[in-house]
């Protein structure tokens, strides 16, 4: 039977994550008839011969027990060549009338592909959606939870609404796979986990809306600060590029909104520098930076108001509390990175390797 959709998923170095979602496919109910293509992103050893010699992990977890007709390909690049260029590898080998992406250490649902199916078929008209990661994680530690909250946040209580597109996040999105190969597919020129995602969004919305289909849901477990923070500055400076060629905001990445929440931030740290630099030097204008700490914290606040009253209600004031530190931190991160893209003829271009799972 011909697949109605084709799942890409891009690997790399990560059997243990790639077994748990081909068995969580796998424990799929209800879904139209699917085909999964596994692209080896240039891993240091052969995905199949990993997958034999280390059952049930890797594709062999998928294989335990799967369904006869379900058909599973396996791609292998030459050399590690980023997500972009593996997503588009696979695209070309899929047979299936949509494509699905999903990012090789995410979970489904046993429900994710009956209801991405369903929107397809309910609406013939949408022609890309994207879904979206749940806010539980398995690890009690706080930074995890404080970036899965963040995120399920942004979707669910503050994206702007008056926005006709949503961004084609890989972790989870579909798109028809004619549109997709007349538009090109994903960027080739980022090595990394970028702004391919974000890049494409902007070509498909030129035409089409990418809707946002709530019940279309993965797990992922969110990395630690620092990984996580690695990735916000340099997001922050490739969506600076795009930005000097837009020369607008949107509501895929940064709002006007948005960008003033990063800016008011940064404005918190630096006030709290100057007050504590001020105390320590007994200098006269400790009064005038106080008052100036203040009302940059009050408008700070008012702009990340839904978050922080979200996260109380999730988790308590503590959590919250902590949650606003850790995002100052965060917004002077993202500032420095979108600093960076905007000073690209005194910072040279960054080169990052593509770690994604």
């Amino acid at each position: 039977m011909k697949p109605y959709i084709s799942i890409i998923i891009p690997y790399y170095n990560a059997p243990e994550h790639l077994g748990r979602l081909l068995t969580s496919i796998r424990k799929s109910k209800n879904a139209p008839p699917y085909e999964i293509i596994v692209v080896d992103d240039g891993s240091e050893q052969s995905l199949s011969l990993r997958a034999k010699r280390s059952k049930p992990v890797g594709i062999a977890a998928y294989h335990n027990g799967a369904r006869n007709d379900v058909r599973i390909t396996v791609a292998r690049l030459s050399h590690n060549k980023g997500p972009a260029i593996a997503r588009n590898r696979g695209v070309a080998k899929a047979r299936g009338k949509f494509v699905v992406f999903l990012d090789g250490d995410v979970e489904v649902f046993p429900d994710t592909l009956y209801q991405i199916g369903r929107v397809f078929t309910d609406d013939p008209d949408v022609v890309a959606l994207t879904g979206v990661w749940v806010k539980e994680q398995k690890s009690n530690a706080f930074f995890p939870n404080f970036k899965a909250l963040r995120d399920w946040s942004y979707w669910i209580n503050e994206r702007d609404k008056s926005g006709y597109y949503f961004l084609f996040s890989t972790r989870v999105a579909a798109i028809k796979k004619a549109v997709f190969e007349r538009l090109g597919g994903f960027d080739e020129t980022y090595p990394a986990p970028l702004v391919e995602d974000i890049e494409l969004t902007y070509r498909i919305a030129r035409r089409y809306a990418i809707i946002f289909a709530p019940k279309v849901r993965v797990r992922h477990e969110f990395e630690g600060f620092m990984p996580i923070a690695r990735k916000y500055f340099l997001r922050a400076y490739y969506w600076t590029k795009l930005y000097k060629r837009r020369k607008k905001f949107d509501p895929v990445a940064t709002t006007f909104t948005e960008a003033v929440t990063t800016v008011s931030g940064v404005g918190v740290v630096l006030s709290i520098i100057v007050l504590v630099l001020s105390y320590v030097s007994h200098l006269s204008i400790l009064r005038n930076v106080f008052l100036g700490l203040a009302m940059v914290t009050a408008l700070h606040l008012f702009l990340v108001r839904k978050f922080l009253v979200f996260v109380y209600h999730e988790r308590g004031l503590v959590f919250a509390v902590r949650s606003f530190i850790v995002g100052l931190v965060l917004y002077c991160i993202i500032f420095a990175g979108a600093a960076a893209g905007r000073c690209e003829s005194i910072f040279s271009p960054l080169k990052v390797g593509y770690r994604r799972g």
